[in-house]
């Protein structure tokens, strides 16, 4: 019975070093940080001149499409540039202002600058 409960016991705990594992490599394929420079697309400035958004396309190699990378810079204040929109497969960036605080980039809303959009993030 001892033995029985021990088997479980390592069972139970090796199943936890692996969801550990698998959700340790999500929350880092999903880190905006992580994301590659890529070359320049485009810039686009926010009507109150506030933001700025650049983006960049990104080629995974030969046997990967293309993906956009958007980053948020904040013209009038100190802060550290945000990369907020991360698109795969995407080889453009149609970029949208709809007033100063909300962008639409490629049919993705994003209130700025709260939000981002990755396309592997689960909502």
């Amino acid at each position: 019975m001892k033995k029985r409960k021990l088997i479980i016991s390592i069972l139970l705990f090796i199943i936890l070093i692996i969801i550990l594992v698998v959700y340790g490599i999500y929350r880092w394929s999903v880190n905006m940080d992580n994301l590659p420079k890529g070359d320049f697309l485009s810039e686009v400035e926010s009507p109150n001149g506030e933001y700025t958004i650049k983006t960049y396309l990104s080629s995974g190699g030969a046997t990967t499409g293309y993906a956009v990378r958007g980053e948020l810079i904040f013209n009038k204040e100190d802060k550290k540039i945000k990369n907020i929109y991360w698109d795969y497969p995407q080889d453009k960036a149609i970029i949208e202002w709809k007033d100063n605080k909300t962008v639409i980039i490629n049919n993705h809303k994003l209130d700025i600058p709260r939000d981002t959009y990755h396309f592997r993030q689960i909502d």
